[in-house]
């Protein structure tokens, strides 16, 4: 499912007029009757239930107008609050608001933010709601809101948290979000619900906006399924018919040669249970045969542990690698698939100058985690020397590390950055965060949509690497392999972690199985 900014969003709606000839009071009918589809549920039944619905003068407000017809028809008490005079609008919105009015239902049109009798009316209505809607201000907001559409989300804000029966829905968007940016006022409506037009935005997907959406569902508006597959946007969300449509099914007379060799080149002295995990994913994420290659001191104990892998030495000097190490990696790697490069290697400058000599020799795919990303800094460009194809795997600070930029710029563009770099580096990015971004050499971006807090725990990005290689090593394509990893690995910590926190590595580890078979199933969630 392809991801909009507003100004796609627009552009749709203008050739589904345009070139379609579709009215745009038609799509307005269809996005009101969605709405009050969702309100519905929300409610179990519209029957005497009390739903104040807040709107704008623009087509948000247009399709709030239509929501409220449809829930008045369902049984509902609806009153509408117009933040604007009536003559302010025009086109469809007008329109829908005649039709309301001539309906009967109630108006309260609130124009001025000092006017402390009509704000005090819509204390009194909030009090009394089992249901907010907002359709304010759409995917046109940006920068900061006027003082009376503030108060207004303030009221609806307090309400959604002092009543307790009482819930909100936002049309399209929270007002106060950015739709392109997920940035979000101070004062954005916080909504249990949101329920977007047609194709998602962006910022319901980014932060703060995520947060304040709640949950998100896409409504059918009427849509010409052709203006939708010709959307243009390079986005794309990340939904288990995604992952499905990926992973290739194991063939019944498969065996351990067949089923991918991966080599994992992960740990040193301090640093084995990020070897450990790295390595243990790759089998549980599949792979027929892994190899974990680690320095020699600390082999053994990595052996003890690892029953399923076979553990081999690398050379090294005092607690760093040997020159002669990425000899030793890359006559693995002749036997190998895909390369895991990374997770607990270290950081010292002759680690790091190894950890360069075998991804500028390599001749299979590369996941470069941790700290082979860090070996990257101020050698970027050996990124566009790499015989072999490549995933990045890194997390914002070491992002920021490679790149310069500072953390907060990284997460406040996480999307834009993750692309650009891909490009420049004409690698596969994996910026990991909430949402992990997987950006490809070609600029196509995909945001991904599972996961939990839970998650925020040493060694969930030490499994990932080796999940995404045991992917690549099964056959999937480089980029495939990032994006169905990234997705099953979100899977697996949710099904580990339920509703708690306090989920180890390991715990999620042992779910990638799972995550595999419930996304193979022909209903499993999307």
């Amino acid at each position: 499912m392809q991801i909009l900014l507003a100004e796609e969003m627009r552009a749709l709606d203008r050739a589904a007029e345009e070139e379609i000839g579709i009215p745009g009071i038609v799509l307005m009918e269809n996005a009101g009757r969605a709405a009050a589809d969702t309100a519905e549920r929300m409610l179990g039944s519209c029957c005497q239930k009390k739903i104040v619905i807040f709107a704008g003068k623009g087509n948000n407000g247009g399709d709030g107008s239509g929501a409220g017809r449809w829930l008045h028809n369902r049984g509902a008490a609806v009153t509408l609050v117009l933040a604007c005079p009536s003559e302010d609008l025009s086109g469809s919105a007008a329109d829908e608001l005649q039709y309301l009015i001539a309906c009967g239902l109630p108006v309260l049109e609130v124009a001025d933010a000092e006017d402390e009798e009509k704000l005090a009316e819509v204390r009194q209505l909030l009090q009394q709601a089992d249901l907010i809607i907002d359709a304010l201000l759409g995917t046109g907001f940006t920068g900061a809101m006027r003082p009376l559409y503030r108060n207004l989300c303030r009221q609806i804000n307090l309400a959604g948290k002092n009543n307790g029966k009482c819930r909100v829905l936002a049309i399209d968007i929270p007002t106060g979000v950015n739709a392109d940016t997920g940035a979000a006022d101070r004062d954005a409506v916080r909504a249990d619900v949101t329920v977007t037009m047609a194709l998602p935005k962006l910022g319901l997907y980014l932060y703060p906006g995520a947060d304040c959406a709640g949950k998100l569902e896409v409504a059918d508006i009427g849509m010409p399924s052709s203006l939708l597959r010709d959307a243009g946007a390079a986005r794309y969300l990340v939904t288990a018919e995604t992952v499905r449509s990926l992973l290739p099914a194991r063939p019944k007379n498969a065996h351990k040669g067949s089923a991918g060799r991966v080599a994992v080149a992960a740990g040193s002295r301090g640093y084995i249970g990020a070897a450990a995990l790295c390595s243990f994913a790759a089998v549980k994420g599949g792979a027929g045969l892994v190899t974990l290659l680690t320095p020699e001191s600390v082999r053994e104990p990595l052996a003890v542990k690892l029953t399923e892998v076979m553990v081999k030495g690398l050379p090294e000097e005092a607690g760093r690698l040997a020159p002669d190490a990425p000899e030793v990696v890359s006559e693995a790697m002749g036997k190998a698939d895909v390369l895991a490069i990374g997770p607990g290697l270290g950081v010292s400058e002759e680690t790091g100058n190894r950890i360069r000599e075998i991804l500028v020799t390599a001749e299979v795919p590369c996941v470069i985690d941790a700290d082979a990303v860090t070996a990257l800094r101020d050698h970027t460009e050996l990124l566009s020397h790499m015989l072999a194809e490549k995933v990045l795997t890194p997390h914002p600070g070491e992002m920021a590390r490679i790149t310069g930029l500072k953390i907060a710029e990284i997460e406040q563009n996480r999307v834009e950055t993750a692309r650009s770099f891909a490009e420049r580096w004409q690698s596969v990015i994996v910026l990991k965060g909430v949402p992990t971004v997987i950006a490809l050499p070609d600029g196509t971006v995909y945001i991904n949509t599972t996961g939990t807090p839970a998650m925020a725990t040493g060694g969930s990005g030490d499994v990932l690497t080796g999940l995404i290689a045991a992917l690549i090593g099964q056959g999937l394509a480089v980029p495939d392999a990032a994006v169905a990893g990234v997705y099953l690995h979100g899977l697996a910590g949710e099904l580990a972690a339920g509703d708690s926190v306090g989920m180890a590595a390991s715990e999620l580890l042992q779910m990638l199985p799972e995550a595999r078979r419930r996304v193979s199933l022909p209903h499993s969630r999307q």
